[in-house]
């Protein structure tokens, strides 16, 4: 009979690329997922990985092994979610993934009412951008994640997800207090597409957002400098090095020298929660969900 544990070191093996990937995701070493391929190849008689310069490919075999394993790996994740809605207690342990603005704005107050009004249920947050907890949600590692989508650039999720919307989030436009549209409350949008932008890390959602909301208007991007942080955004722009998108959640103060203003038509991110659709009926994502929409009413 197949080992579903060997089958699930072949399923992270598929999804990494590389023994190296799935050792770090399995939280074991490279050895142990070594040995563990080597007997699940034993037991189905034949090879399942190739060498592919650093990483490795699956054979046809393992591919369709890989196929049948994403199914029972599903099987076992609404069973587990059955369980739990069948004692209909909110318990166990619930691994949170955030966004930073969200990790900021809304995860603390959400965080202290799961501990009131759960206390059988341990919660552990990660602050993540969604090229790590969008993964991470998919593979299992992480329950339950706060991501955003900006207007028209859509976050792509993988397939089976659930998402609950939690909140509209405005930007505002962060400039140098000495530029002629510091003194307006209310900008047109057009006005400050122009300007040197700080844009977030490059290649990122948020950048590939702003490229593309630039471009929509007929604008080629002029980025000055990255940063990730709004309040390193904030210093680049009190020192008039450019301006910057801030959002309103999780903004945080606002230096001397920085003017925050409204732009029309307003720059709008949707923030929401997702999680694996096979666990819905956990009572434990159930109660986070609404722990993080209670807190964006007061946000």
């Amino acid at each position: 009979m197949l080992s579903v544990e060997r089958m699930r070191v072949l399923h992270a093996i598929a999804l990494n690329g590389s023994l190296t990937g799935a050792a770090e995701e399995l939280r074991v070493t490279n050895s142990a997922v070594s040995q563990q391929l080597s007997k699940l190849e034993r037991e189905v008689g034949q090879p399942l990985v190739e060498r592919n310069g650093r990483g490795v490919r699956l054979t046809e075999a393992a591919e369709m092994l890989v196929e049948h394993t994403s199914r029972i790996l599903s099987m076992v994740r609404q069973a587990e979610a059955d369980l739990e809605a069948h004692r209909d207690a909110v318990i166990g342990h619930l691994r949170l993934s955030a966004i930073a603005t969200a990790a900021r704005g809304l995860l603390p107050q959400a965080l202290v009412a799961l501990r009131e009004n759960h206390p059988g249920l341990i919660v552990e947050l990660a602050e993540q951008e969604p090229d790590e907890s969008v993964p991470a949600v998919a593979r299992g590692e992480s329950d339950l994640a706060v991501v955003v989508d900006w207007a028209g650039a859509p976050l792509p999720l993988p397939k089976g997800m659930a998402r609950a919307p939690l909140m509209d989030d405005v930007a505002d436009i962060a400039l140098p207090v000495g530029h002629p549209l510091a003194r307006h409350d209310l900008v047109a949008l057009e006005d400050v597409v122009r300007l040197p932008w700080i844009s977030w890390t490059r290649g990122g959602t948020c950048d590939e957002w702003l490229h593309g909301m630039l471009r929509e208007r007929g604008v080629e991007p002029r980025i000055a400098h990255t940063a990730e942080e709004h309040q390193t955004k904030m210093a680049l722009v009190a020192a008039d090095l450019g301006a910057a998108v801030i959002p309103r959640l999780g903004r945080g103060p606002v230096p001397e020298g920085v003017r925050l203003v409204q732009v029309q038509p307003a720059l709008v991110r949707q923030v929401y929660a997702f999680w694996n659709a096979d666990a819905a009926r956990r009572p434990a994502i159930r109660a986070a969900v609404r722990a993080l929409r209670e807190a964006a009413q007061s946000a």
